[in-house]
């Protein structure tokens, strides 16, 4: 499904929306959730994501003759989060597969880590890569060594399942910390649940634990990567449109809750009140050049990139490693639509710069490489010029209302 976005009016409503709660934040939940059946989670993302975490739990057999076969499609987060929970589910044996971009995304980190602490795990294909067959197994071992530039992920992974070993874990970071907010997240939830976790430099320590400590449902905060679009739509806007998103928390365990920072630099205003974010367009900024390190936010570079080129704002941003290794080469995919724009576009392998443009042009077709953040950052684009995004459906992964949403926001959407 293609779909067609015009401002037609061009007037803007004001409007109050309900974001779905965090994906990072349900995801990890779902699995406390297996481990700790317990746990009550209030607020659940909808996204494609989470439902498949949901189901490839809730559909996970203790006992079987042979090796369920559990597809996680194109959802990353569960891949790593899974492979580490099918690891200590002793007595089971699992093939843990995906989409044939899955197979292209790199696990060897985390399966090599899992085996420092016992694991039985075998490639089926591709050495390093989906899919695995994961035998599950008491895990006795206690420390593992990684390096601290690796994608979060594979981190949360192992934290995540620590307070069901038999003798915790120790892990120890080498080097440079990337995305310490996603590992905090990690940390908070588990402190929330009544787990004991210590840090000390770069060494992480989580005690084993048998029952958490829970008084309350758990409430997933709305996602803040799902309303940085909207940051986006409120920047490309007119001074004096303003949007509510709810519901979210001033002191945020997310990383992207920084664009309140950063969208200042675009004249975008936020005001806090009861769980609740308003965003008003307060005036028309245009800093010489925007340079952003983005190693702990990268899942919010796509829609800064997109902001910057509609506002004709010379920007590099870096930090961005881990995006080459996404649903798609978000890097390659950026230069590629913007340049399809009218944008002068360079990248590096951690970095992107656009340069000013005089232009954009109009009725760009925007190809999203089955990259949900691809559609919903170049979407923005509408307040400028007519566009169009290709495989617009692919949005259901994190964000399956957005496009209501943006028609509720007086985009034309056909």
């Amino acid at each position: 499904m293609n779909v067609f976005l015009t401002n037609p009016n061009g007037s803007i409503p004001t409007t109050q929306l309900q974001l779905s709660g965090s994906k990072s934040e349900t995801n990890r939940m779902l699995l406390l959730q297996a481990l700790y059946p317990q746990i009550k989670i209030v607020n659940a993302s909808n996204s494609d994501d989470s439902q498949v975490m949901l189901k490839a739990l809730k559909n996970f057999q203790l006992t079987t003759l042979n090796a369920q076969l559990v597809d996680v499609h194109h959802a990353g987060t569960a891949m790593r989060f899974l492979t580490a929970f099918f690891a200590i589910k002793e007595g089971t044996e699992v093939v843990l597969t995906g989409s044939t971009r899955m197979k292209e995304r790199p696990v060897k980190i985390l399966v090599e880590a899992l085996r420092q602490l016992g694991a039985e795990i075998s490639y089926l294909e591709k050495e390093g890569y989906p899919p695995l067959r994961i035998k599950g197994t008491k895990l006795t071992k206690q420390k593992v060594n990684l390096a601290a530039n690796i994608s979060s992920q594979y981190i949360s992974a192992l934290l995540l399942i620590a307070p069901k070993l038999e003798n915790g874990l120790e892990l120890v970071l080498e080097g440079e910390i990337t995305s310490m907010p996603y590992i905090k997240m990690t940390l908070a939830l588990l402190n929330e649940i009544g787990v004991k976790t210590l840090v000390e430099n770069n060494t992480i320590k989580v005690i084993q634990h048998q029952l958490p400590i829970i008084h309350h449902p758990i409430t997933v905060e709305s996602d803040w990567s799902s309303a940085s679009y909207w940051y986006s739509f409120i920047a490309l806007a007119p001074i004096g449109t303003q949007i509510t998103l709810a519901s979210f928390k001033k002191n945020s365990l997310q990383g992207d809750s920084v664009l309140v920072e950063i969208y200042k630099n675009f004249g975008v205003e936020t005001i806090f009140n009861d769980k609740k974010i308003t965003l008003h367009k307060v005036a028309n900024l245009e800093p010489a050049t925007l340079n952003l390190e983005l190693n702990n936010c990268p899942d919010i570079a796509q829609t800064i990139a997109v902001t910057c080129f509609g506002l004709g704002i010379v920007c590099e941003l870096s930090g961005l490693h881990t995006l080459k290794i996404k649903e798609t080469d978000r890097l390659l995919a950026l230069q590629t639509e913007l340049t399809k724009l009218g944008a002068v576009v360079s990248c590096t392998d951690d970095s992107i710069r656009i340069n000013k443009s005089q232009m954009i042009k109009e009725n760009v077709v925007i190809s999203t490489y089955n990259d949900h953040r691809m559609a919903l950052s170049f979407a923005p684009l509408a307040l400028k010029v007519p566009i169009v995004i290709e495989n617009a459906d692919v949005v259901s992964k994190s964000y399956p209302g957005f496009w209501e949403d943006v028609k509720r926001f007086g985009i034309g959407v056909l």
